[in-house]
């Protein structure tokens, strides 16, 4: 049986040791808005009015540690970008902001960005090609990271 295709992912709720240091990241960095906040311990954030699409919690982890290398769990969380000139305002932003990236690749059908927060959960930032432009086989090449910078205005 084949998934609807209507379905799409609504939410990702990440661990986080510490609210306000994710925050600062989450809000302060990618500009996600703060939609509902618990005190210390949860804060919902959007882009665009929804109730969450990102949800920060410390329920099973304040003050807690990244899970050790060579574990299960998340491997990273993508968050799409509408076109190349949004990615690039928010690759800027991110280096702006000291925050040390781990890589940047061109997958033919989309340019992505790979990055850290403060909890080592993996972000990717990325923003697809149209889809005419799609090659058959997705690849991973360099990205040329100067070019898309460029793009920031």
């Amino acid at each position: 049986m084949a998934i609807d295709p209507r379905v799409d992912i609504g939410h990702v709720h990440l661990k986080v040791a510490d609210i306000e240091r994710a925050l600062a990241f989450w809000h302060g960095v990618l500009g996600f808005d703060v939609m509902h906040r618990y005190g210390d311990q949860a804060v919902f954030l959007s882009a665009g009015g929804y109730h969450h699409h990102v949800a920060l919690n410390t329920w099973e982890s304040k003050g807690g540690s990244p899970p050790p290398p060579g574990t299960t769990g998340l491997y990273h969380v993508a968050i799409r970008y509408p076109d190349r000139r949004n990615l690039a305002q928010a690759v800027k932003q991110v280096l702006d902001a000291g925050i040390r990236l781990d890589g940047a690749s061109d997958h033919g059908v989309s340019e992505a960005i790979y990055l850290r927060d403060p909890d080592a959960n993996g972000v990717e930032l990325y923003c697809d090609r149209p889809r005419e432009q799609w090659p058959a086989d997705m690849i991973t090449a360099p990205l040329d990271l100067s070019a898309l910078l460029a793009e920031a205005g």
